[in-house]
């Protein structure tokens, strides 16, 4: 059983930085898809980040790119998201997600992640 779980959220000041990590468990990771997706208050689910665990193909939403860095440790089983010059926008709750080997839907939604993390807080005061 697949499990995901998300800790590094918490609350920072406009123009500053967080490091979101995301421990996967329950089986060994080759090919795979990891998301990183945001949901704040009264808005739909959105698309952050994502990256191939065999390395490289990492996308991001244009709200980001520049400012967000998704990586991964395949020693450890993590993901991680660094969140620089955050804004008051980026305020949401940040969830992971995995996309198993052989997945053909669209990685930037959703309904491609077969896996979801709990999900963590994250609130940037201005």
């Amino acid at each position: 059983q697949v499990q995901l779980v998300e800790s590094g959220g918490g609350l920072v000041q406009a123009g500053g930085s967080l490091r979101l990590s995301c421990a996967a468990s329950g089986r060994t990771f080759s090919d795979d898809r990891m998301g990183w997706f945001r949901q704040a208050p009264g808005k739909e689910r959105e698309f952050v980040a994502s990256i191939r665990w065999s390395g490289g193909n990492t996308y991001y939403s244009d709200s980001v790119n520049g400012r967000f860095t998704i990586s991964r440790d395949n020693t450890k089983n993590t993901v991680y998201l660094q969140m620089n010059s955050l804004k008051p926008e980026d305020t949401a709750v940040y969830y992971c997600a995995l996309r198993e080997t052989g997945g053909l839907r669209d990685f930037r939604e959703g309904t491609a992640y077969d896996y979801w993390g709990q999900g963590t807080q994250v609130t940037v005061s201005s």
